[in-house]
């Protein structure tokens, strides 16, 4: 698993929960370290034994912990070029949906080795979409879902996001959009202003 993402997994720990919990995760996960290097490889284990420590520690399902993960890496301030990726994207709630699947491709330009979860979005109408995430990480469907429901919050578009289970390699997320123009989106342009704000 890269770096970059067991790193992004302490991060949201570590700023969600305070630095002791993510010390008392270290130790239950067996880790033997304190922190994950950004451009080093790790065994797929690792990242899975940190999850279950997480979940273990935090006394939540790990479902529910990778789903605050996917909302962490829109909404934190120390997460603001996720945004950024992702709101290149699209002007709308649906061109972003329409975009996920050049995500991969779009990561890999920056960091080569990252392997992002694959996805493959099915338009049933324009409003209600399907969205298969393969990943090697089981649950990662999860951190979809939190990304989904904070993107469409920052979209300003009122959206139900569910997980639906497993198919055949991958997990299922229906996205259904009830209101494209809810509320006022978060600010975002293409160039930095003068202030550093996108």
């Amino acid at each position: 698993m890269h770096g970059l993402i067991n790193r992004s997994i302490q991060c949201f720990l570590r700023d969600t929960y305070g630095a002791p919990v993510w010390a008392r995760i270290v130790r239950e996960a067996g880790l033997g370290f304190d922190s994950f290097e950004t451009m080093l490889t790790y065994d797929a284990a690792l990242t899975d034994a940190v999850l279950q420590a997480a979940a273990h520690v935090l006394g939540k399902p790990r479902d529910y912990v990778l789903e605050d993960l996917g909302t962490y890496l829109v909404t934190h301030e120390n997460t603001q070029a996720v945004r950024r990726l992702l709101r290149f994207g699209g002007v709308s709630f649906a061109d972003f949906l329409h975009s996920l699947e050049d995500l991969p491709g779009r990561a890999r330009l920056a960091l080569p080795d990252i392997e992002l979860p694959l996805l493959d979005l099915q338009d049933h109408s324009p409003r209600d979409f399907t969205l298969v995430c393969r990943s090697p990480l089981a649950g990662v469907g999860h951190v979809v879902v939190g990304l989904l429901r904070a993107m469409a919050d920052d979209y300003g578009v009122l959206s139900v996001v569910e997980h639906q289970g497993s198919c055949p390699g991958g997990e299922i997320i229906a996205v259904t959009l009830a209101e494209t123009a809810f509320a006022k989106g978060r600010r975002f342009a293409l160039a930095r202003d003068g202030q550093g704000h996108a």
